[in-house]
């Protein structure tokens, strides 16, 4: 039984890596093997027995609320930007719907495989709000696939520090996927922002943690990589 008891997906973005895929529909209706991408995160979910949802919108917004529509026994609550606000500010803008308790966040362009428990039971069986304020799902880059050029974390003492500007060989990359406690957004300005601010933040008051998720991961952020996650599914459905 989970106990965070709520999930935001950050779908407010258009894609435009995706390219002509995204000319009529916002990129979390990009389907992979005739799914849509948002479709497997609501359904990871849900499996984990998260009910209440919250979604961000602003490109082709109501085709992902049509979408989501059939989803009858979920409560799905819809943040509506004029403006993409980025993940950051697309998050404070929808606290009011995902209330006063920590709750996971998942960007909509990742899918994964779990091999062991969900990426969800890592996440809350390491979260502590006595040492964290924000939880990040890492993964070893040779497990990532997709669009995937380097990683962005490092692990130094048990706690994950982002790159700097010109290092390389990064071994650890973000999936995507976390689970944020709300009161890092007191301080935050209003408008758009990025959710790295909040992890540059965490990490330097020493409240940023992770897991290392032990799944496989797909970036599906390329048309490119879009056809390659594909392939990788379906060869994986033959065993």
């Amino acid at each position: 039984m989970a106990y965070i008891k709520k999930a935001m997906i950050l779908a407010a973005g258009r894609g435009v890596r995706m390219r002509e895929l995204t000319q009529d529909k916002p990129k979390p209706l990009v389907a992979v093997n005739h799914k849509p991408l948002i479709d497997y995160i609501v359904e990871k979910l849900d499996n984990h027995g998260i009910q209440n949802l919250v979604v961000n919108l602003c490109y082709k917004g109501e085709m992902i609320q049509q979408n989501l529509s059939r989803y009858h026994h979920l409560n799905i609550q819809y943040s509506i930007e004029e403006e993409a606000l980025e993940t950051g500010g697309g998050v404070k803008k929808a606290l009011p719907l995902l209330g006063d308790n920590a709750f996971f966040v998942v960007n909509a362009d990742p899918l994964w495989i779990d091999k062991t428990s969900s990426v969800f039971s890592q996440l809350e069986a390491a979260w502590n709000p006595k040492q964290h304020d924000v939880l990040l799902a890492l993964i070893p880059v040779k497990n990532a696939r997709g669009d995937v050029k380097d990683g962005n974390y490092f692990i130094e003492n048990n706690k994950p520090r982002r790159q700097t500007k010109y290092e390389t060989n990064i071994p650890y990359l973000f999936t995507g996927i976390q689970i944020i406690n709300p009161c890092v957004f007191d301080k935050t300005p209003n408008g758009a922002f990025s959710l790295r601010d909040i992890y540059d933040d965490a990490q330097h008051n020493n409240r940023l943690g992770c897991i290392i998720y032990d799944g496989i991961w797909y970036h599906v952020g390329t048309p490119e990589a879009l056809s390659e996650t594909e392939h990788d599914l379906k060869e994986l459905d033959k065993k």
